[in-house]
Formats: C-alpha cells, structure tokens, sequence
C-alpha cells in the first residue's frame, strides 16, 4: 500500500489559509504530474478558483462537521480519488492532536502542519482562547504570521512566539509583500563567542528556545547556567540529570519543565529537584525524548546553588 503525504493547515477563520493553499497549488514544483486531494473543513471569505484546482490536478471535498472525519471516510476518499497527497484545510475551532493520534489511516503520515496567523488578530485570540491559540503554534512545523507592520512585528518578537515552539520555521510576512525570518532579529544577550556563556537566571529562556530552534551554533561551546534538576531512579543510574526551569509558555495552564539531557562523567549524586550551577559542553545528538537532534550537555562541573529570585520562566 503506497504512502499518501498529509498537508495539515490550521489557523483561525480569515487567517490566510486558503489564500496560503492557492499559492502552493500554483506552484508546478508542488503540483506537477501529480494529484492532491484538498480536504476543506472550514468555509472561509476566499474560495478555491475551479480552474486553479482543475491546473493543479486537485480534487476539492468539504467537511461541515468533525464527526464526520473517521477513519472509514478517509479510506474511502482515498479509494475514490486516488491521491497522490492530500491537503487538509482545518476548521480552527477543531482540535488537531486527533490527526496525529490515529484518525488518519497510517498509510497517510501528516508529514507538515502549516499554520497562518492574522497578526492583526493575534493578541485578541491570545487573550480569548489562548490555549487554542497555543495549540495551533505548538503543533506547527512553519508558522507564517501575516498582515504584519512593523508595530506588530516589535510586539511579536516582544512575545518571543519561538518559546511557545523552538523547533519551527517562523517567517513575518507584511503589508507590503515582504517576508522575514523570525530568528533573524532575535535578540541574543549573552556571547557565543565566550570562552564560557554565561546564562543568567532571565536569559534562561531565551537561550533554552534559541539552543533547541539552533542547536547547531552551540556544538562544542560550553555553557554556564542554574537549574533545578530533574533526576529519576533510571537517571541516576545512567549517570544523566536534566537541569532546567519550570516556564510559563502560553498562560497559566501551560507550565512545564524544560531543560536538557545532562550527562555526568562521574557519578557524583545529584539530588532530584535540587537547584545546581552547571558547566557543560553542548554536543548535537539524537535524543528519543527530543524526537531528533537535539543539545546534550556534558557536565565539567556541578555545584550546588540557591534558586533565583524568580523560579519561574516567562517567555511572553
């Protein structure tokens, strides 16, 4: 049984996924000798163009209902149509998590999830439902803002939106047609070029989402920071702790500890929860709990420290 790309977008209504689908649908890069299925569960200000779809060898089917995504109707568009990927426009109110747990058939692997964000709406649907909004970010492999000028750019960047998810692609797209990496204007306050970066208790966030976003920079550098430290029975076996801090990514209901694999070389104990200043090499390795590459720290020392005035983390 051949395997079928999924292409999910998310986004609220009117945040510029449809408009975001024509353009890739244009492309013959994209599109050529190939058939797409554009599965749309949301209707929307703009519609599909019939002779677009026609060019683009796309066959468009709505859903009015999220009841009626199961894994039979899936199947069956599969049968009927035959696809040779299929594009999935999400109604926004809809949850996305079931896409990856087992609603689509496992032929068919979401291999992106797109998601388009009104920036001029942003803050409003931030501030009504957050944990939506938060969802739709945290999900996402690239995650294009539109609509952007240059006062929402500086309060983008205010919010570090790369906290809520280090490892996607963010671009800013503006008014006028232009496009900018989000990481290009990203402010860094410590020194890669230290022989040792200091992390200070504020920073902490900062340099955790830009060492996951680019952990690539920091290969072979060492690093200096507080944590507290997460030590399980198996980790102190295996000589391995986690130092991190617990952070405040979207709202109140979306604290989690983060931090990275430290590995020891001695066995020197660690106490679970205990706060530590930790100086380590990062190294780039494939880690299972990071679902990829990732930094792993490799301890030259650690001593104890007292908690910093602010134990919590703040991204926004």
């Amino acid at each position: 049984m051949k395997e079928i790309p999924v292409y999910l977008f998310t986004g609220f209504l009117e945040s510029g996924k449809t408009t975001f689908i024509q353009d890739i649908l244009r492309d013959p890069n994209f599109t050529e000798d190939e058939r797409s299925l554009l599965i749309v569960c949301e209707e929307g200000v703009e519609e599909y163009a019939p002779m677009l779809l026609h060019d683009a060898r796309t066959e468009l089917v709505t859903v009015d209902e999220p009841s009626e995504l199961t894994l039979r109707f899936f199947r069956d568009l599969g049968k009927q149509y035959n696809p040779d990927r299929i594009l999935i426009e999400l109604n926004g109110m809809w949850e996305i998590e079931p896409f990856l747990e087992g609603k689509l058939p496992p032929e068919w692997p979401v291999y992106q999830i797109v998601t388009t964000v009104n920036a001029q709406t942003f803050e409003l649907y931030s501030n009504n439902i957050g944990p939506r909004m938060f969802e739709h970010i945290s999900m996402a492999d690239l995650i294009v803002f539109n609509r952007c000028t240059d006062e929402l750019k500086q309060m983008l960047y205010q919010k570090n939106i790369r906290a809520m998810n280090p490892r996607a692609t963010i671009f800013l797209d503006d008014v006028n047609g232009g496009s900018e990496d989000y990481r290009d204007n990203m402010p860094r306050p410590f020194d890669l070029n230290a022989p040792i970066i200091e992390i200070s208790d504020e920073n902490f966030g900062l340099w955790y989402v830009d060492a996951t976003s680019s952990p690539e920079q920091y290969a072979g550098k060492t690093v200096r920071f507080k944590g507290m430290a997460y030590v399980s029975p198996k980790m102190a076996k295996a000589h391995v702790f986690v130092p991190g801090r617990f952070a405040m990514v979207c709202c109140a209901d979306d604290v989690q500890f983060v931090g990275f694999l430290c590995k020891q070389s001695d066995a020197q104990p660690i106490q679970h929860k205990s706060w530590v200043m930790v100086t380590a090499e990062v190294r780039v390795e494939y880690v299972e709990q990071y679902r990829g590459e990732g930094p792993v720290l490799y301890c030259k020392q650690c001593t104890p420290a007292q908690p910093p005035k602010e134990e919590l983390v703040y991204f926004n």
